[in-house]
């Protein structure tokens, strides 16, 4: 394995996570702050999450024509700004500004997604899963230095709150810039391989492994995107309950979203994408039926908690289901499609969050996954033979 690429892009997903745990914890904050009409609190999220949809296949054939390595540097550079714009928002005290920092943070989100498939491309096939599981571990160190920016960033300029948390950021992303110019060359290089010859988009979408793949990522990104944005909106601004309070769940959510990857890949390999997808599906079902429970804190965190370890089962195990689904030459295209996808429901599980709280509450919006997890998990049972064929094939 490229022990040098991989290091870096587990540094590199570290301050992407803490980037987006800082915007996701004070977005829906802020917003609330900034403007009147409370249904649109999260929209600054939402837009993020949006604009990383959009943003998803021009990301991929940027990074197509000039490398993943300048694409994604020059992508964290606009993160940077992103922030700096958004603390000067919260010094004029504009939603509107708020809002564009936040939806322009969402450009970098878009390459910073694709990490995962950067780390697939620095190892042999067979080492995929475990590959995927250690850059994602890096979300670990966000987990603990997001909340902490939020906590302590928040007066750390006096009279403009959470603008020292947003200005520690751009140092970060800075950083992360200049890191991403030091990847190596990958085992798949941008120059098509002899022989290999790229099928149509439409053949590769109509294979049922992709389908499912692809729908494993988008319900599993749009579950825990939908109820994790409106956690902080319900538990501080409906609820009341600390801003510490609720950095502490959202800190709990992350780590279970990170810390399963010590293990996930290990588990892919052992007992097949089948059965941890699978896995994923019920714990994912677990954190709606544990968020029906009651509004307390223990509540919330067991939700939420539940949500992480889902979504980290279910993610890995559709990611490293695509990436045996298309070959050299197919790879960025079959990749754009499936991040519009996985962050177009994201940002609409992201844009209904909001509304939906202000309107009909907690319990009616942690109802709604429910069928479609219930969906793929039938799906996940009707092609279990044609992946094991597949899995076996690639190893």
């Amino acid at each position: 394995m490229n022990s040098r690429n991989l290091l870096i892009l587990f540094f590199c997903q570290l301050i992407s996570a803490t980037g987006q745990i800082v915007i996701v914890t004070l977005g829906g904050i802020i917003g609330s702050s900034l403007t009147d009409n409370q249904s649109i609190a999260t929209l600054p999220v939402s837009l993020m999450v949006v604009v990383t949809a959009l943003a998803a296949i021009p990301a991929t054939m940027l990074m197509k024509k000039i490398g993943r390595k300048l694409g994604s540097s020059i992508a964290s550079l606009s993160a940077a700004s992103a922030v700096l714009i958004a603390a000067y928002a919260l010094q004029i005290q504009s939603f509107n500004v708020f809002v564009l920092a936040a939806a322009m943070f969402g450009i970098n989100t878009a390459f910073s997604q694709q990490y995962r498939y950067a780390a697939a491309e620095s190892v042999e096939q067979k080492f995929v899963p475990r590959a995927i599981s250690m850059i994602l571990l890096g979300a670990i160190g966000g987990a603990i230095l997001g909340p902490e920016l939020v906590t302590r960033g928040q007066n750390w300029i006096e009279g403009i709150p959470y603008a020292g948390s947003l200005i520690s950021l751009s140092v970060l992303f800075g950083m992360q810039s200049i890191l991403l110019l030091l990847l190596e060359p990958f085992r798949s290089s941008d120059v098509q391989a002899a022989g290999d010859t790229s099928r149509p988009l439409s053949l590769i979408m109509g294979q049922r492994v992709f389908i499912m793949a692809m729908l494993g990522g988008t319900v599993a990104y749009g579950s825990m995107t939908f109820i994790m944005t409106a956690t902080p909106l319900s538990m501080h601004v409906i609820d009341g309950y600390s801003i510490e309070a609720t950095a502490n769940v959202i800190r709990s959510h992350v780590l279970a979203m990170y810390i399963p990857s010590l293990i996930s890949g290990f588990l892919i390999e052992r007992f097949g994408l089948t059965k941890i997808m699978m896995l994923g599906v019920f714990g994912l079902l677990f954190a709606c039926f544990a968020g029906l429970a009651g509004q307390s804190i223990f509540s919330y965190w067991t939700a939420l908690v539940m949500l992480g370890i889902g979504w980290n089962f279910l993610y890995i195990g559709s990611t490293t289901m695509l990436t045996y689904t298309y070959r050299v030459s197919e790879r960025f295209k079959a990749q754009g499609i499936n991040e519009f996808c996985v962050f177009g429901m994201s940002a609409l599980g992201s844009l209904l969050a909001g509304t939906i709280m202000y309107h009909y509450g907690w319990y009616t919006l942690v109802l709604i996954p429910l069928p479609f997890l219930l969906m793929i998990a039938v799906g996940l049972r009707m092609t279990n033979n044609e992946t094991k064929a597949l899995f076996a094939t690639k190893q």
